[in-house]
Order: C-alpha cells, then structure tokens, then sequence
C-alpha cells in the first residue's frame, strides 16, 4: 500500500505545475541578451522585483527587426542589432489592474503611466510589468518587449493594427510632453482622461475625439497647439479603432490571468490533499502496529 501511495504522490507532483498556468515572461533586448553580462544584470535586478524564481519565466529574445517593423514608419527611427537594450519581465498573476514598473536609473523618456496607456490601448487591463536596460535608453523601443512579453505569458498574439497604434500613442506622449514642457504624468493623464471618455461612449470619430481632447485640456490647464491636439485625436482614434482586433486576445489574457492568479491556491489544495493521504496512512499503519501488539 505504501508503494502505491508513493507512486499516487508522486504523479501529484508532477502534475500539479503542469496545471498550474504562470503567466511569466521576460524579454530582453538582442543588444542586451549577446552580452552576458548585462543578461545576467537584468536577471538580478528582476529577481529582485519579484518573489517568484527567473529562471521559471518563458523567453524570448526581442530583435531590430521586430522593433522596427512596428515602430520605425512612426518613430521614424531605424533601430540596428546592436541598439536594442531594453528587458521588460510581466507577471500575470498580479490581478489589481496594471502594475509597471520601470528603472528610471535607465529608462530616461518613458514613465509607467506612459506605459499602462499603451497597455491598455491594447485591450491590457492587468499584470505586473517591469521595464530595464542595462544602458541608459529612452525607452520607446522597450514597448516593443512589453507587449512581446505579454503575447509569451498569454499565449496568444497581439494583432499589428493593436500594436502600431499603441507604439503611436506612446510616441505621441513623449513628443507632446517634450513639446509643451509638461510633466510627462500630466500628458499621460490627459491621454487616460480622453480615452476613458471615448471608451464610455464608444467614439471612433476623430472630429468628436478631438473637441474632447481640448474640453480636457481646459480643465486639466494644459495648453495645446491646433496640431498638438489633432495629434492626440490621431493617436486615440486609432488606439479606439483598433479594439475590434482584440477580442480574441483579450478572452485569452481573462482566462490565463485568472488561472496564474489562482494557481497558487490550487498548489494548495493538493498539498493539503495529499497532507490529508499521509496523515490517513500514518493513521492505519500506527493502528495497524497497535493491534499487532496485542
């Protein structure tokens, strides 16, 4: 009997990671992963922001070419093999809404709010995400390891309509602020104020996108050149217009979310099953001993 309780604990054990969905993935930079020593510098520091193991993450490495076919027809930037640097790590367990993380020892440009807007333009609502380099970077380039990482940890792919609009609305953030000379949080507000706005009302139209835009700078105090406020109603219109390319990626990122945030209760219901297995055996066996004795 207690051969075959060994054997019954030990598919258990097997089993139970296997059921046990993550979520967890890292990306890093091509620039970054060619290096070992700056890989090993964004391990540690990840593990410092996370309780769980690095080592059990999914990986991919994020290439020029990936960065620039999303980005360089906005950015208009050109990114060679030897410049991507950025590493994002995402936790999907984390089941508070968007948690982003970024260095800004490293990352100089783009703020966690700048991200979480991106992030939510494609149809991400949840998750813990920390942004690094090894080297100081703007950290434009870096969105592009954040939604790879979240395709890794969902499984399922970001559409490329979703993803340049994304890349824009984040471009556009940074320029905005750099032009205007805004805190950078208080453009990415604004953005998040306008989109809240649209999304309740289902607006696609760019001509109705933008009167919002100004009724919001008003009240925000941000004052915005014609052009500046069209770029934004651009931007918005086309993070909007994106979201009917998202619904099968959106279905997926629910179901794995909630399967990483509740796998850590399910490892402990069979543990607890299999405490309750021995507890009974040790019971038997001492019983067994007792009436042996008499």
């Amino acid at each position: 009997m207690k051969k075959y309780l060994v054997g019954f604990i030990f598919v258990l054990m097997i089993l139970s990671p296997i059921y046990a969905a993550t979520g967890f993935a890292i990306t890093y930079g091509e620039t970054t992963y060619g290096n070992s020593n700056w890989k090993n510098s964004m391990d540690t520091y990840f593990q410092t922001k996370t309780t769980k193991n690095v080592s059990d993450a999914a990986t991919k490495v994020v290439t020029a070419s990936e960065v620039n076919a999303i980005s360089s027809n906005i950015t208009g930037k050109t990114y060679p093999a030897s410049q991507i640097y950025s590493c994002a790590m995402v936790d999907l367990s984390y089941n508070k809404g968007i948690n982003v993380s970024v260095d800004t020892s490293k990352i100089t440009v783009v703020t966690p709010k700048m991200y979480e807007n991106a992030l939510k333009s494609t149809g991400i609502s949840n998750g813990y995400v920390v942004v690094s380099s090894p080297v100081s970077a703007s950290g434009e380039a870096a969105l592009a390891g954040v939604l790879r990482s979240y395709e890794i940890a969902v499984g399922t792919p970001i559409p490329d309509q979703a993803k340049k609009a994304a890349t824009q609305e984040l471009y556009t953030e940074t320029q905005i602020a750099n032009q205007t000379g805004q805190n950078p949080d208080q453009i990415s507000n604004l953005f998040s104020n306008v989109t809240d706005q649209i999304q309740a009302q289902n607006i696609t139209d760019t001509n109705q996108i933008l009167v919002i835009v100004n009724n919001v700078a008003a009240t925000m105090n941000i004052n915005l050149t014609q052009d500046q406020a069209q770029q934004i109603a651009n931007s918005l219109a086309d993070s909007q217009n994106a979201q009917a390319s998202l619904t099968d990626f959106k279905k997926q990122l629910q179901n794995v979310s909630n399967q990483a945030s509740q796998s850590g209760g399910i490892l402990d219901q069979i543990m607890s099953f299999v405490q309750g297995i021995i507890n009974y055996v040790s019971n038997l066996i001492s019983d067994s001993q007792v009436a042996h004795k008499f």
